[in-house]
């Protein structure tokens, strides 16, 4: 079933891609087991420093909920487990060394022994949940599940062309979905048809203007998040990761990712470990002086030492971290009591996919109301749906950083007894 492709959005400047039939395995010497952003995993380690691990052998798991566990990037020696006050995980180092696998029980027969697999074996954290955009509590049921096979943020690889060659596995990884589930799964596409899909499955055909690659937009348009009903999204390469588990009872060790950025030589299309060691991304190919490295695309990343977990993009930015010097005026502005005003352009509702009131959301948010947040879509977005608004506006403070902070309003009120 298929659904009227909408084209608004932004044509951002072109970025440098490699070809795509040169994408060769690179395994950092160090990969780290990382929080998320606006994550707080307290955790409790099941291995010890300097112990020998294989690749997906659970090595922490979840105080709240024990069943979650978060396994090995690829097989090594455990360097060092940092926790912060309260055992909330601020990074598991491994170093590379051997070639140890571990398999898991791989032929669930329901949905509860589904779960339990997805949940020992690593492969929950695939999953993202809105409101909120975190992982899903265990007995968490979604009333949608939006399956990105697009990206459209500067850089990204495509995913179908991690889908090459494993068409069966991420069918497999479908059907999965769909016993997680009583509403309906949905698969964004940039090219529609090109890929199987098991009955029941509905496919959005997404144009190649940003925002229209990114989940949250999908989500607002189709099947809006409630707090009664969360909706998940997904890439599609974990699922088919997830097919692959099921056939063969191992998680896949690696990913497509792409490297690209104007302190690079050459852009990179590459396959790494989760939580690979972003210097060893970028080794040989920045050119010389001060870099920054993102995990992330140029709008949304983040400095960062390791590849976040959900992250399939590295940007190497010239120059280094430094205070930015600008005008007089513009300070002045950014020091008053109100936020620096945001116009009302045909750009900034482009920016928003057009669908979302831009600029009543915007007031709503800068004015920290989460009631009229939630009434115009807040709740099916997250900071990476709002990052080109702050790209074409030049908002202060950021419209993505309001945005979190009325989400963790909301959070913090339905937590309330």
């Amino acid at each position: 079933m298929f659904d009227r492709l909408f084209t608004a959005g932004l044509r951002l400047p072109a970025v440098a891609m490699p070809a795509p039939e040169n994408s060769p395995i690179v395994l950092t010497e160090e990969a780290a087991i990382t929080a998320d952003r606006n994550e707080v995993l307290r955790v409790e380690p099941l291995v010890d420093e300097d112990t020998l691990v294989a690749q997906g052998q659970p090595l922490l798991r979840l105080r709240a909920n024990p069943a979650i566990a978060l396994v090995a990037p690829m097989a090594g020696r455990v360097a060092r487990i940092e926790l912060a006050p309260g055992r909330r995980l601020l990074r598991l180092v491994v170093f590379r060394e051997g070639e140890g696998r571990q398999d898991h029980a791989h032929s669930p027969q329901d949905e509860a022994a589904l779960r339990a697999l997805m949940q020992g074996a690593g492969m929950w954290r695939i999953l993202r949940s809105r409101p909120f955009g975190r992982m899903p509590t265990i007995s968490e049921r979604p009333a949608a599940i939006f399956v990105m096979a697009t990206d459209t943020r500067p850089g990204a690889p495509d995913p179908q062309l991690a889908l090459k060659g494993r068409e069966d596995d991420f069918a497999v990884g479908l059907e999965a979905l769909q016993r997680l589930i009583a509403g309906q799964v949905w698969l964004c596409e940039g090219k529609v048809g090109d890929l199987p899909v098991p009955v029941g499955v509905r496919r959005i055909p997404c144009g190649a203007l940003h925002p229209q690659g990114l989940p949250g937009i999908q989500i607002h348009r189709h099947h809006p998040a409630r707090m009664d009903a969360p909706v998940w999204d997904v890439h599609a390469e974990d699922v088919a990761d997830l097919g692959s588990l099921l056939a063969t009872g191992l998680v896949p060790d690696t990913r497509l990712v792409s490297v690209t950025g104007a302190a690079l030589r050459e852009p990179r299309l590459l396959r790494c470990q989760p939580g690979a060691d972003l210097r060893g991304l970028a080794h040989g190919f920045v050119r010389p002086g001060p870099h920054r490295l993102l995990s992330g695309s140029a709008l949304d990343g983040q400095q960062a030492h390791w590849l976040a977990p959900r992250d399939r993009q590295v940007t190497v930015l010239l120059g280094a971290a430094s205070a930015d010097h600008r005008h007089w005026f513009g300070a002045a502005l950014r020091r008053a009591a109100r936020p620096m005003p945001v116009i009302p352009t045909a750009a900034l509702e482009q920016a928003m996919g057009s669908d979302i009131p831009a600029h009543a959301l915007i007031r709503t948010l800068a004015s920290g109301d989460p009631e009229g947040a939630a009434r115009l879509g807040a709740l099916s977005l997250l900071e990476e749906d709002l990052a080109l608004a702050d790209y074409v506006t030049g908002a202060v403070p950021r419209i993505s950083a309001q945005l979190r902070a009325v989400l963790d309003v909301i959070a913090t009120e339905e937590a309330a007894p």
